[in-house]
């Protein structure tokens, strides 16, 4: 019997290595779970053209319920290596905490394959605000409790979520406003119609540095690269940390040996320097880690928007 299992684990083993050196055989699939031009899109684009796989591989965007319905796609979809996911914050760590009726469980469907990219948020307010620092917006909006309007992407989001985590921390009372998504919240933040919003620092930035917003904030555990005279979150209230990131993840029983190829191809491709120059560009931050540090990535980040959305009192939808 044990004979018998020893070649049974020979033959899988063997099996494995010849997929995986006949891999890619055709085409790959690549799903952006957002619509072409933004930011997770922005950076498929720039990654897949430095892949060095023998077969083409076509990015596909499956935008809607905040990235669910792409990321389901790819849960759903034969484990063999040819469909793969570029995941966020959003359809892998925030709505599954946020939905009842989520299709797939993150860390039961998917294997996660590289973690490309971290950016920082950056807490912005309209210029004509009186604020230069989070002391300074925390004392006013202490003096007025509820007036003034934070904007986020809509209820769950990470815009929101980020700015209840920094009410709870700060112990003061805003007004939400939610939009359908970051673009229409960012008009009415420039033209002053909401005076406070967290946004993506790689999304913020033109805004910013043409002075139509005032970034007096950013929540990582660094200065970040691209705005590194902005101070931290961190630094009046220690713990805060907030990031956004996208990761490379395949349907859950993907071989090992595909999955390892793929990671290697990922990982080498963030090290070009043309890659890492555009990426940083954006306001990323080239991270290349591989798939255990992802898949501790979003244990992480499920406990802490879980604790947030409770402590908000949230509604699963």
């Amino acid at each position: 019997m044990k004979t018998m299992h020893c070649l049974l684990l020979v033959f899988i083993a063997a099996t494995q290595i010849a997929t995986a050196q006949e891999f890619p055989a055709k085409p790959l699939r690549l799903l952006v779970p957002y619509p072409p031009g933004g930011p997770v899109d922005a950076i498929a684009r720039i990654l897949v053209p430095h892949l060095t796989l023998p077969q083409n591989v076509i990015v596909d965007n499956r935008s809607g319920a905040g990235g669910s319905i792409g990321a389901d796609v790819v849960a759903k979809s034969v484990p063999d290596g040819y469909t793969m996911l570029i995941g966020n914050t959003g359809p892998m760590t925030v709505n599954p905490v946020l939905r009842k009726d989520l299709p797939y469980e993150p860390k039961k469907d998917f294997a996660p394959v590289t973690w490309l990219t971290s950016a920082q948020m950056a807490l912005m307010v309209h210029p004509s605000l009186p604020v230069r620092s989070v002391k300074e917006l925390v004392a006013l909006a202490r003096v007025n409790p509820g007036a003034l309007n934070y904007g986020s992407a809509g209820v769950g989001n990470l815009t929101h979520l980020g700015m209840e985590l920094f009410q709870s921390k700060a112990k003061v009372k805003l007004n939400h406003v939610p939009y359908k998504g970051v673009a229409p919240a960012y008009l009415d933040l420039m033209s002053g119609e909401i005076a406070i919003m967290f946004g993506n620092v790689s999304g913020s930035l033109a805004h910013i540095q043409a002075g139509r917003l005032r970034a007096i904030a950013v929540t990582g555990p660094k200065p970040s690269p691209v705005l590194p005279q902005v101070p931290r979150v961190a630094e009046v209230y220690p713990g805060f940390e907030l990031v956004t990131w996208m990761g490379i993840f395949l349907p859950a029983g993907t071989p090992e040996a595909i999955r390892a190829r793929l990671q290697e191809e990922f990982i080498k491709a963030l090290r070009v320097n043309e890659v890492r120059e555009r990426l940083v560009a954006l306001g990323n931050e080239v991270v290349a880690g591989g798939g255990a540090e992802l898949s501790g990535l979003v244990d992480r980040e499920l406990k802490l928007y879980a604790q947030i959305i409770k402590s908000a009192g949230i509604r699963p939808q």
